[in-house]
């Protein structure tokens, strides 16, 4: 028996009632957990990361979370949604209603109001045309080229028309007959008291026509497996859980019918450097010692190039500047982004006994009034103390 898939807010870990900003920053924290570069080789973390990016697909896309919503992961499984029937048929309720209250055929019913209309389902012809099916390529991407754009090459594998048929199933010189069970109706008819109901036509399957000689190349599937090579152009600014929607290259049609879309969906591999959030970058800079208490110029790589950070004296590690427009360029009318720089204080290491010297003749001459932080912190340690000491003495 299938698993049961997990509710895609819980797999997320957010309310149903999130708004288009909390769903992503759930998926993003999720993705740089799960993420396969992070847990090479571990497959629990792989099909979460999976999971998760899943449910992001779903939920990140307004139509198909108010499907979700609305039918669960019915609304994604073949034959989904509203679809389906009982013990294989599929009953016409509206028209049972009609014969059982004797109500003619005119005017609405009251299924109109609760389903949102009144149009009766019409089963395709088997020669109308069928639109492919959407295909979904997930990518792994530099961080480089997340910010600032590419063009890769992708391998994917499709079924596309065939081309000895195109896309009809039928061997060439012949045509589909009207099937003699249903008489072209894709569908046969019982009755049963008071209800009439319908039933897919076993021997056409719902199509109202029969292919009696298929095509030898395809075996009257109409579509062949292949494989599809794309040259994919990367836009700067993307980010992961980012998808790029590519027309006419998914699945092949039937029948006629357009080609599918391709759905490129984007994930960027962690940066030993630079961290991103929306449009500002952020990294952490070793500075020396002596440019920490003394003042002094640095040069901080950025994602344009290296950037001249002054440095003011008695810089503590920990502080953050900010290289304005020094982030990402804007995207869909959104601002510059700046960078964010946090600095560290490296001591210096493999220091000569001349060196160790005189830095403690320096040290020597300090007092706590050039350490200010130093001396609040035991000023405070010392208050904890004497409480201590007093609630012992009680």
């Amino acid at each position: 028996m299938a698993a049961t898939k997990r509710d895609y807010y819980e797999v997320l870990g957010i309310r149903k009632d999130a708004d288009a900003d909390a769903i992503k920053k759930a998926y993003r924290k999720l993705a740089v957990k799960y993420h396969p570069d992070k847990n090479p080789g571990d497959h629990e973390a792989e099909e979460k990361f999976k999971e998760i990016s899943e449910a992001y697909e779903i939920l990140s896309n307004p139509q198909k979370r108010q499907q979700y919503d609305q039918f669960g992961h019915r609304a994604f499984a073949p034959g989904g949604g509203m679809g389906g029937g009982f013990g294989g048929f599929n009953i016409d309720l509206e028209e049972a209603l009609r014969v059982f209250m004797g109500a003619s055929g005119g005017g609405g019913s009251i299924f109109d109001n609760f389903f949102g209309g009144g149009e009766r389902r019409q089963r395709p012809s088997q020669r109308g045309p069928i639109r492919g099916g959407d295909l979904r390529f997930d990518l792994e991407i530099d961080f480089e080229e997340a910010v600032l754009g590419s063009n890769r090459d992708i391998t994917y594998k499709v079924l596309e028309e065939c081309d000895a048929c195109k896309g009809t199933g039928i061997e060439p010189g012949f045509k589909s007959e009207t099937c003699t069970r249903c008489s072209g109706t894709g569908a046969v008819e019982t009755s049963n008291g008071f209800f009439h109901m319908r039933q897919t036509c076993p021997v056409c399957g719902g199509a109202g026509e029969v292919n009696r000689n298929p095509c030898k190349k395809c075996r009257g599937t109409a579509r062949l497996k292949g494989e599809r090579k794309l040259n994919l152009k990367i836009p700067a600014g993307v980010e992961t859980g980012s998808r790029l929607r590519i027309s006419g290259k998914g699945e092949g049609g039937l029948h006629g019918g357009p080609a599918g879309d391709l759905y490129v969906v984007l994930h960027v591999r962690p940066h030993n450097v630079f961290q991103r959030r929306d449009e500002d970058i952020y990294c952490e800079v070793p500075v020396p010692f002596h440019i920490a208490a003394l003042g002094g110029d640095i040069q901080v790589p950025t994602i344009h190039g290296y950037a001249k950070l002054k440095i003011p004296p008695g810089t503590q590690t920990g502080r953050v500047f900010r290289l304005r427009g020094k982030g990402l360029s804007p995207t869909q009318g959104y601002r510059h982004g700046d960078q964010h720089v946090r600095v560290i204080v490296e001591v210096p290491e493999k220091m000569s006994g001349k060196m160790k010297k005189q830095l403690q003749e320096w040290a020597d001459q300090l007092t706590d009034d050039h350490h200010p932080e130093r001396a609040t912190f035991y000023k405070r340690a010392e208050v904890f103390f004497e409480r201590k000491k007093s609630m012992e003495e009680a």
